[in-house]
C-alpha cells in the first residue's frame, strides 16, 4: 500500500529515526484523517445516466480505465447502497423529483458529481423541458465539464472529489 506524504507532517527529527518509526510500523494520525481515508477509499456510486455522458460513464468503470483502483468496482443500483451519485446527461422536468427522490434515500454522508454540460448548466437544451443545472435539484459538489467528458475527465472529477472527501472534517 503506498504511503501519502502530507507536506509538514514530520514523524522524527531526523532520517534515522523516521526510519526507525517506519521499520517499527507504527502509524500516527488523527481520527479526522483515519475517516476520511476510509471514506475516501470506500465510494460507491449510484449512477444516474440519462443521456450519451452515460456511455462515457459506462467506459469508465470498464477495463481500460478500471475505476477499482480507486475502491469503486461496482455501481450501486440501489441508492441505499450508494453515496456518491454521478448524474450524467440532461435532467428533464419530470425526471427531477426522481433525480431527488433517490439522492434522499442514499446513505449520508453523500456526494454528487454533475458529469456535463447538460448536468452542469442545461447544455444546449435551453427550453422548458430540460432543468438548467442539477444542481437547483441537489447540491452538486464537483463539476465535470465536456459534451460528453471523456472517461480522463471523469476519473479527475472523482480523484478530486476523493482529496475533498479525505481533507473535510467529519466531526463538526
Amino acid at each position: 500500500m503506498p504511503v501519502e506524504r502530507y507536506e509538514g507532517v514530520q514523524l522524527g527529527t531526523t532520517p534515522e529515526e523516521i526510519e526507525d518509526e517506519v521499520e517499527r510500523g507504527v502509524l500516527l494520525t488523527t481520527l479526522d484523517r483515519a475517516i476520511g481515508w476510509a471514506r475516501k477509499q470506500s465510494m460507491w456510486p449510484a449512477t444516474f445516466g440519462l443521456a450519451c455522458c452515460a456511455i462515457e460513464m459506462m467506459a469508465t468503470g470498464a477495463g481500460q480505465y478500471d475505476l477499482s483502483r480507486w475502491g469503486m468496482e461496482v455501481f450501486r443500483a440501489s441508492p441505499r447502497q450508494a453515496d456518491l451519485m454521478i448524474v450524467s446527461g440532461r435532467v428533464s422536468q419530470k425526471m427531477a423529483p426522481a433525480l431527488r427522490r433517490i439522492y434522499d434515500q442514499m446513505a449520508d454522508p453523500k456526494w454528487v458529481i454533475a458529469m456535463g454540460v447538460c448536468a452542469s448548466a442545461g447544455g444546449m437544451f435551453t427550453n422548458y423541458a430540460v432543468i438548467q443545472g442539477v444542481d437547483t435539484i441537489v447540491p452538486v459538489d464537483i463539476y465535470v465539464p465536456g459534451c460528453p467528458p471523456r472517461p480522463e475527465m471523469l476519473m479527475y472529477g472523482i480523484l478530486s472529489l476523493q482529496k475533498k472527501v479525505r481533507t473535510e472534517e467529519p466531526f463538526k
